[in-house]
């Protein structure tokens, strides 16, 4: 950390690396201009300032280098928050190389990775978990993990937790007030009214690490598994569903014997396919470890794509079906009711008369329910060996994603975040204990402390050199 500390100028190449159309170099630091004059020429009839941007010549000495455009920032109304110069120059890696050893022969040094975005915290333009969020904008691959990211960047995440430990440190400045005073037997707020903010600060915290499951589905993709008997036509919605080859289909039952997955981007969301080994009893100690392995997989999926085969199955045989794999989820008493039930009507190209199967007069018709209280389960009647109506599934997928309300809700999509979330929790399940037990008032006042310390370390009101080292540690050169 000590030479993230430094107040020197630094520079750095900020595209990657390689031959492209276009680079950029930048410096930040007091001297950043000083440097630029040491070796970039322009025309006398214009002059350098904040904001403005400059055509001129990069020299070695005597020799060209490369014809460039210079942006200039000046403190505190730049990204570091210090003087910021930014060179625009053409992609190749000679050109690249000449001007960033240009600076560092001139005064600055070559920047340590995410050290731009380290002085933006240090300079308070960014908080941490706004620093966070830049790395995540970075490497988001999809229309949501992006405005999760600009949603965290423009601070509406940090205003919360910061929210949460005002009310925390608040409550602290309460406790060890009454603590100042103990020989008087003083109290400076209710225990009832003690109790209602730790409440509602524990439910807060609750919805958010909840929603880490979303956050991370929507940076990793969506699991989506897809299960059924064997040779329903699993893998061949599969392929239909990539528009590729990925999955082995045959006639005999079984060729599925380990998990098959992919991603695909629909409409700005990603999806995680998974083809799964058929669900059935066989003696086959390969065909189990497969089975096993679905298994698991159905507990992680958000969606499940139930695939049933429309020549040989009844509504009342798809509703025990239906039983017998929802048991395999019995050890988690919420994770049937949390996910995305549909049953996947497929080989309508061979069935003929349906009529034992529930449906309406459109055959393709998604909006058709099982009957008896099973109201939540769409059914989509496919061919997937023709492709028909696969739109449906795919219409399916982004109303499950736009039903999540995302807009509107605080995502979280940080391990070390949910972590010090998890750690703030416990504190304050702790604290509430001591309320209700009636334990003394400076062991309360500790738990509520270290809720409000695992928060603050969220966004950097609390932080130490091993943590910072850590996160900046892991951006890339020039950022």
């Amino acid at each position: 950390m000590n030479n993230y500390i430094n107040n020197d100028t630094i520079a750095a190449i900020s595209t990657p690396a390689g031959t492209g159309a276009i680079a950029m170099i930048r410096m930040s630091g007091t001297e950043s201009l000083k440097i630029l004059d040491c070796f970039f020429r322009h025309s006398a009839n214009t002059t350098i300032s904040h904001r403005t941007c400059v055509y001129g010549q990069i020299y070695d000495n005597c020799e060209l280098v490369d014809d460039v455009i210079v942006s200039y920032y000046k403190s505190p109304e730049s990204y570091t928050g210090e003087d910021m110069v930014e060179i625009s120059c053409h992609g190749s890696v000679y050109i690249q190389q000449t001007i960033l050893d240009l600076i560092v022969r001139n005064g600055a040094r070559l920047a340590l990775p995410g050290e731009f975005t380290f002085r933006a915290y240090r300079n308070g333009k960014l908080d941490l978990a706004q620093s966070e969020a830049v790395s995540e904008l970075i490497t988001s691959e999809n229309k949501k993990s992006h405005d999760v990211a600009i949603s965290q960047l423009k601070g509406r995440y940090s205003s919360r937790i910061k929210s949460l430990r005002d009310k925390l440190v608040e409550l602290l400045s309460l406790l060890e007030l009454e603590l100042d005073f103990s020989d008087e037997d003083v109290e400076f707020a209710k225990r009832d009214e003690f109790m209602a903010l730790l409440d509602t600060i524990e439910s807060e915290l609750k919805s958010l690490i909840c929603s880490f499951d979303l956050g991370n589905a929507l940076r990793n993709g969506i699991p989506v598994t897809i299960i059924g008997k064997p040779n329903v036509g699993k893998s061949t919605l599969l392929n239909c569903l990539l528009d590729e080859d990925k999955a082995i289909v045959s006639d005999i039952p079984g060729t599925t014997r380990d998990i098959v997955e992919d991603v695909i981007n629909i409409n700005g969301y990603v999806f995680r396919f998974i083809d799964t080994a058929g669900l059935h009893k066989t003696d086959d100690v390969v065909e189990n470890m497969g089975i096993e392995r679905t298994m698991e997989k159905i507990k992680n999926a958000k969606i499940i794509l139930h695939v049933v085969d429309a020549t040989n199955a009844d509504r009342d045989s798809i509703k025990r079906e239906m039983a017998e794999f929802q048991s395999y989820l019995h050890e988690e008493a919420s994770s049937s009711s949390s996910k995305k039930w549909v049953v996947v009507v497929n080989k309508i190209d061979k069935a003929g008369n349906m009529d034992n199967i529930q449906c309406t007069d459109d055959v393709c018709n998604r909006d058709v329910k099982l009957i008896d209280g099973d109201s939540e389960s769409d059914w989509i009647f496919i061919s997937a060996k023709k492709g028909e109506n696969i739109k449906a599934i795919n219409d399916m997928l982004c109303d499950y994603v736009k039903s999540q309300d995302i807009d509107s809700r605080t995502i979280v999509t940080n391990v070390r975040h949910v972590e010090a979330m998890r750690e703030a929790l416990a504190a304050i399940q702790s604290a509430c204990k001591g309320f209700e037990d009636g334990i003394p008032t400076d062991l309360i006042a500790i738990d509520v402390h270290q809720a409000s310390y695992s928060l603050g370390s969220i966004i950097g009101e609390i932080s130490n050199n091993e943590l910072l080292d850590s996160i900046f540690g892991h951006f890339c050169i020039g950022k």
